[in-house]
Parts: C-alpha cells; structure tokens; sequence
C-alpha cells in the first residue's frame, strides 16, 4: 500500500489501497489509530483518488479533530476499571490492588504499564469466566473454552467448536456491559446467527440489552485509547 500526503497544517497521511473488489472510491478513517485510508478500485488512476481526497479534506480534518488522544498508562494517570476511573498510583507489596479510586502499583515505575496490563487481563478471565459460566447454565449449554485477544474489530466471538474468544479490555468497561458481551457470545451456543432467534436466546438469559449495545456503539472505542507501551 503506498502513501500520499495532503498538506497541512498538520499535514494528513494518505494510505491508498488497491482493491479488485471495490466498485468505487471510498475513504475511511481509523477511530482507534486515525489512520485515513482511502480504497480505489483497480482501474481508477490514483490522481483521481487524490482529488477525491481534497474534496473532503474539510471533513477528513473535522473528524482527525475530534479523535480522542491515545493515553500512555503510567503513574498518575486515571484508567478506568470495571468502568471507575482510578487513578494509578504506587503500591507496596507484591500484586496490583484496587483501592477505592485507586490502582496501586508496587514495583518500578516503569514496570507500570506491564504489570498494570497484566493485572487487567487476569481480572478480566476471572470475570468474564464468571459471567459465561452464569450465562451457559441458564442457555443449558456448555462452552469448550475461553481465550482473552486484544482485538480491534470485535469484542467476542464463539466458534462453531463453542470456543469463546473476548477482548480483555472489557474490563475497563461498566460491568453491565461486559456481561451483555458474555451473554451474547454464550447465547451463540445455541443460535450460530443474529436471528430473531439468537436475539431472544440473549434477553432469556441476559434480560434488556439495548442500553449496553448503544454504550458499545457510542463509547466503546475509547476502551482502545490505552497503550501499554505494547
């Protein structure tokens, strides 16, 4: 993939995509990295991808504008856990601990980042394991197995084996929100679709989903604006 620059300021980078599938032009910009990538069939000269581009630099900067900035964890920064912000602060001992609005981290500082990440992927298999455990006995279905990714465009799957796959970063969300993502990923057991079928599985064994899937839709990305230097 090449890339193209528009001047700024700041200056935009352009990363052109050839695709034999693409009908037209299309442009999409990243809400996890900002990336703007602009798609163009293979027929299509790219001086006239560019020019698509210029045509909606205004938009292009309105939205690179209103990206939220990543957020690099380290000492006294706030992160939200089970959707609290706490602020990390050192600790004593040997393990990580929620304190109040705090997560106190022993160890140096810049062992920070890892042993903050390390002790949100731990709690998120306890709860998520908790949560799919809950919701598979009232499904009366059983799971194969449950794996934690740091995926970017999805936050749960279930495989046809009945493998669970979730995105550890769900534990920085609300906790009624991680629990909707576990009944819908277990509610798959059953419905291997997103039938009108499936959708009742998920209100028999989770009750009323509409207000976690809209917090997903409407704040879920900001999950993804915490590096761990990663």
């Amino acid at each position: 993939m090449a890339q193209r620059v528009l001047q700024g300021p700041p200056d935009i980078v352009l990363t052109l995509r050839r695709s034999a599938r693409a009908r037209r032009i299309t442009l999409r910009i990243s809400s996890l990295d900002g990336r703007v990538t602009l798609t163009l069939p293979q027929h299509v000269p790219e001086r006239e991808a560019i020019a698509f581009a210029r045509e909606k630099e205004p938009w292009i900067r309105k939205h690179l504008a209103a990206r939220v900035e990543d957020v690099a964890v380290r000492l006294g920064v706030r992160l939200p856990v089970e959707g609290r912000d706490r602020e990390i602060v050192p600790g004593a001992g040997r393990a990580v601990q929620v304190q109040g609005d705090r997560l106190a981290v022993p160890g140096a500082a810049d062992a920070v980042p890892r042993r903050v990440q390390g002790f949100l992927k731990a709690r998120a298999r306890d709860v998520l394991a908790s949560a799919c455990d809950q919701y598979a006995a009232r499904l009366g279905r059983n799971y194969a197995g449950l794996a934690l990714r740091d995926t970017r465009s999805r936050w749960g799957s279930c495989s046809s084996a009945g493998r669970l796959m979730f995105s550890w970063r769900l534990i920085l969300a609300p906790p009624e929100v991680l629990h909707y993502v576990a009944a819908h990923e277990v509610a798959h057991l059953a419905q291997m679709n997103h039938s009108p079928a499936f959708w009742a599985e998920v209100t028999r064994i989770h009750g009323p989903y509409d207000p976690q899937r809209r917090w997903l839709r409407t704040e879920g990305n900001v999950l993804h604006r915490y590096r761990f230097g990663d």
